[in-house]
């Protein structure tokens, strides 16, 4: 574990590592059985955090990621990076980055990445799920979006993980923020120790 642990640490990204240090410590606590599954995975340094805590524990990480970059990563906005762009169809491509970043940690063995919008793949998707981590685009239609398609698929005893979640505007955008107070409002859950931005909660029923 200690080696996933130090490439996670290691591994391009925004995730700051006490918050992902919690995401494993979620993973690998959670009770119930079933599958991880991230919405989000940029070039996979949450992924390695989630194949820590699978490797341990005997389960499998499915990350859910279309590889086109979110808003903030198109050209013209803060966070671009003109090497992401495939330059045979002038798109955004983070597939190989985190190809690599699994394949060079040896994780391969338990992430399991599918390439699509998160929305495509929800309606295929049956089996209920031990951990469900949000952490793709943060527009407030895209973050309602995956609270609507995936926070049922979660079973009951199962966690919850929201990363970037911040309360003053000041500190980040709304949108995780929105489905942290929305899915708390529901009454279905109950919060979990978190660390920094990243929240964590219980499903109850």
């Amino acid at each position: 574990m200690s080696d996933l642990l130090a490439a996670a640490s290691a591994a391009p990204g925004f995730m700051p590592d006490d918050e992902g240090r919690a995401l494993y410590e979620a993973a690998r606590a959670v009770a119930v059985p079933g599958p991880l599954l991230e919405v989000g995975s940029w070039m996979g340094r949450s992924a390695l955090y989630l194949a820590a805590a699978a490797r341990e524990t005997g389960r499998q990480v499915v990350t859910v990621d279309h590889h086109r970059g979110s808003e903030e990563h198109q050209p013209g906005w803060e966070y671009h990076d003109p090497s992401l762009v495939d330059p045979a169809v002038g798109l955004i491509d983070t597939l190989p980055r985190f190809r690599h970043t699994v394949a060079t940690a040896g994780a391969e063995d338990v992430v399991i990445a599918i390439v699509t919008r998160s929305e495509v793949l929800a309606p295929l998707w049956s089996t209920p799920l031990a951990l469900l981590f949000l952490d793709g685009s943060h527009t407030e239609e895209s973050a309602r979006r995956d609270q609507d398609a995936w926070v049922a698929k979660l079973a009951v005893g199962g966690t919850l993980a929201i990363h970037d979640v911040f309360p003053d505007p000041a500190d980040g955008g709304q949108a995780p923020y929105g489905v942290y107070t929305r899915v708390l409002e529901s009454g279905d859950f109950t919060e979990l120790p978190g660390v920094g931005s990243m929240r964590l909660l219980r499903r109850d029923r």
